[in-house]
């Protein structure tokens, strides 16, 4: 940069240091004015902070909510075209299948299926009962012990492991006969067509089906999740569409995009009030320029450049729309961190993640913004004013 640039760049610096300190002096000489625009900006802010971290913390909850769904994928037989059943050649074509596309990292859980009246000492419930060799794979035991292979015993759901009271070591009633129980699961936090609370597991010895009626794929990740489904249609449906595929993920996808259209909508509401707030910017300095015409007029007869009295009028609405951004922003936090301290239910953690503080710095960077673009064009008026028609008025 030439020394002619630098200087003109630290001229064009200087010049705003008295600017704003004669554009505050000019914003307090009507006071309840000032106020009132700097209050316009203060509640668009707060609209457009408040609604937008809202909006983000109700996506948030959703997504910690449905948990890991989106790493299952749920393989059934395609009855449309007469598949009642998976055979043992199916689960052998799908494991193949995801082995290829996850690289060994996903489990496949096939299951038998099934419905019994499950009691214990008066009490009875109605539950789904699964057949599954490697219960280990798929899920967690909130009481005693899965076994890698399940050959005995059953395993209860935790909803029918509550209803009935039981719990590891019990004996319960499936269909007539006496069953031990080797562990009550964790409770789910998920999705899923298959329902593990209400559901008791026994060994795949207790079914006399000829197929399985299900296989459930668990990957890491919903990407993996992705990869063996499309691994499996192109495996085990090569020839004819054998079963159906059920994509968590899919879900998952749909459920952040409602959000996120939620979010949208809810800045637009905020929005709304911002560009009503930058009309009040607006006609406040429209009403000053008018009302200080001769000041401007006298200012520029005596040699004061367009660009400076640009640059006051700007720095009027720039002061209006920071002071009342700022306030609005402080205001959001006291209001969330109040609603945090009055609603228990709300996870103090969704609202402090960093993702809401881009809504924060989104109102403060739109409130000043709209202070700017409302004074642009009042300010560009009164400076290209000629000072004799300024001074006749």
């Amino acid at each position: 940069m030439s020394d002619r640039s630098a200087d003109g760049l630290s001229g064009w610096l200087r010049g705003w240091g008295p600017a704003v300190s004669m554009a505050s002096r000019n914003l307090r000489r009507n006071r309840v004015r000032t106020v009132l625009a700097v209050l316009g900006v203060c509640i668009g802010v707060l609209a457009v902070a408040a609604l937008g971290i809202f909006g983000n913390v109700l996506a948030l909850g959703a997504d910690d909510a449905i948990g890991d769904i989106g790493t299952q994928v749920v393989v059934s037989p395609n009855a449309d075209a007469g598949v009642e059943s998976l055979s043992n050649a199916d689960v052998a074509s799908i494991r193949r299948a995801v082995d290829g596309a996850a690289g060994g990292g996903a489990a496949v859980v096939p299951l038998y299926s099934d419905s019994a009246t499950v009691a214990r000492q008066g009490d009875q419930t109605f539950a789904t009962v699964y057949g599954v060799e490697e219960p280990a794979l798929a899920y967690e035991a909130a009481e005693g012990r899965l076994p890698e292979r399940h050959r005995q015993g059953a395993i209860l759901g935790a909803g029918v492991a509550a209803d009935l009271g039981a719990g590891a070591g019990d004996t319960v009633e499936i269909a007539g006969s006496q069953v031990r129980v080797i562990a009550v699961l964790v409770e789910s936090q998920t999705f899923s067509p298959v329902a593990p609370d209400d559901a008791v597991f026994l060994p795949e010895s207790a079914f006399s089906a000829d197929g399985y009626a299900q296989a459930l794929v668990i990957a890491d990740s919903g990407a993996q999740a992705n990869a063996a489904a499309d691994a499996i249609r192109e495996e085990v449906n090569a020839r004819e569409d054998r079963v159906e595929l059920f994509e968590l993920a899919a879900l998952v996808d749909e459920i952040n995009e409602f959000f996120g259209l939620l979010s949208t909508f809810l800045l637009g509401l905020g929005a709304i009030s911002l560009v009503v707030a930058g009309v009040s910017i607006l006609n406040v300095m429209l009403m000053s320029t008018v009302e200080r015409r001769q000041e401007i007029g006298v200012m520029r007869a005596v040699g004061i450049a367009r660009r400076d009295v640009l640059r006051v009028l700007l720095a009027e609405a720039g002061l209006i729309g920071a002071v009342g951004a700022a306030a609005g922003t402080l205001l959001t936090v006291l209001l969330v961190a109040g609603l945090v301290l009055a609603t228990p239910a709300v996870d103090a953690a969704l609202v402090l993640d960093p993702t809401n503080g881009y809504y924060l710095l989104l109102a403060l960077g739109f409130g000043v913004g709209v202070g700017i673009v409302s004074g642009a064009y009042p300010a560009w008026k009164a400076a290209n004013e000629r000072p004799v028609e300024a001074l006749r008025s």
